[in-house]
């Protein structure tokens, strides 16, 4: 061969190297794919490389490893957006477990009985852990259909129960109390009722006394609880949530804490055992000059909360209507797509009268839906602003907290 043609040969080498690193990356292993017609090239039985079938499969490749990247890191957005809600509303598993032991207290059920499930128990390194597992009571009444589910689909044996999600992962000897769980829903249900049933009618007290380390607190803190509604334009509910606020008490004077990170570390570090009666009896005494100051914090942050959710609530209303539109343009874009197809040309000779009039009727029921879907968008995004326009917050005092440091318990 002439310099010349070495030279093409060259090129031609590289630009099929090229090609196949570029198809490599996309489908990862390619050699098959254009091996062949490498060699037929150098063999003087072709002039060109034809990888237009590999380089479609990589297009396609491409996109769906997209998508999958896309979907995991939405996955990886939504888990983070999950443990943050956990955290922001307390929902630990012995906080769950401890609503579902005063609820079937409250409805005259038995209490839950601790099992041993091998992997499960308590941890033996210290005995002062509480046992995770447990076997649910004879339970009464409607409480009787908590047990629904608790069967083994194979042995048909009645399994036990845990609240930490982290246990059940990957054993199917066990069953997740989760927050949509019938028991817990049960209970929840009933405590929520609680919180405004009549005096005549109330089984929960809504104050309580309880201790705290001295390392934590010096002097004696009242912390009040209050539910906050927010409704929208159209009296619907945005947003609710419960809300802290209080102050210590010095000489029987109340003192606000100003920040909502130090009331979360008192209520944090509360242990669960009550201040003796004659603390509390004194506490019930003072309530009358402390009820107004108490009140006004709960007020304050009231305020301060409803300030800062106005930004929350304002993107929440924008990323609502961004996904309505996506919805309205996908089916836009489907509809398009089927009239362009039902409009190609068709053997209707073939066709009965019936069915011919049929696809018409289809067809014209597709474009009318289509010519629909502008003033469609517009209306739901109106309905949308008008939903979250003056959004207007509700309080509601739900219970009252002492803290006691364990020193003034004697």
């Amino acid at each position: 061969s002439n310099p010349g043609s070495l030279e093409a040969d060259h090129e031609f080498l590289m630009r099929a190297v090229l090609k196949v690193d570029q198809i490599r990356e996309d489908l990862g292993k390619v050699g098959p794919v254009i091996a062949a017609q490498v060699e037929e090239a150098m063999l003087g039985r072709r002039r060109g490389l034809d990888t237009r079938v590999a380089e479609d499969q990589a297009q396609a490749v491409r996109k769906r490893l997209g998508f999958e990247r896309n979907l995991r890191e939405q996955l990886a957005k939504l888990h983070e957006s999950l443990l943050e809600s956990r955290r922001t509303l307390h929902l630990a598993p012995e906080n769950v477990q401890r609503a579902v032991k005063l609820g079937l207290q409250l409805a005259g059920q038995p209490p839950l009985i601790e099992a041993r499930v091998k992997g499960l128990g308590p941890d033996v390194d210290n005995p002062h852990t509480r046992c995770p597992v447990f076997h649910l009571p004879r339970l009464t009444g409607s409480w009787a259909h908590c047990t629904e589910g608790l069967a083994h689909p194979h042995t048909q044996v009645i399994r036990p129960i845990v609240f930490d999600h982290a246990l059940a992962q990957g054993r199917d000897d066990v069953v997740l109390a989760h927050l949509n769980h019938r028991l817990v829903q049960m209970c929840l249900h009933l405590l929520r009722a609680e919180l405004w049933a009549s005096d005549s009618r109330r089984r929960l007290h809504r104050v309580t006394a309880r201790l705290i380390p001295d390392a934590a607190l010096d002097t004696p803190a009242v912390i009040a609880h209050g539910r906050i509604l927010v409704l929208g334009g159209d009296s619907q509910r945005l947003h609710e949530e419960i809300i802290s606020a209080g102050g210590t008490l010095t000489e029987g004077r109340f003192r606000r804490i100003t920040t909502v990170s130090e009331v979360q570390r008192l209520l944090d570090a509360a242990r669960p055992e009550a201040a003796t009666a004659a603390l509390q009896a004194r506490f019930q005494a003072l309530w009358p000059t402390l009820s107004d100051g108490v009140l006004a914090a709960l007020e304050r942050r009231t305020a301060e909360r409803t300030k800062n959710l106005q930004s929350f609530l304002d993107e929440r209303m924008a990323r609502e209507i961004t996904e309505i539109e996506a919805v309205l343009t996908q089916l836009q874009q489907q509809i398009e797509a089927e009239l362009q197809r039902t409009d190609a040309p068709l053997q209707l000779s073939l066709w009965a009268p019936p069915e011919i009039e049929q696809r018409e009727r289809d067809l014209a029921n597709l474009r009318a839906r289509l010519a629909a879907i502008p003033q469609e968008r517009e209306k739901e995004a109106a309905n949308i602003r008008r939903r979250y326009a003056a959004p207007t917050p509700r309080l509601f005092p739900v219970a009252v907290t002492f803290l006691v440091p364990q020193r003034l318990n004697g």
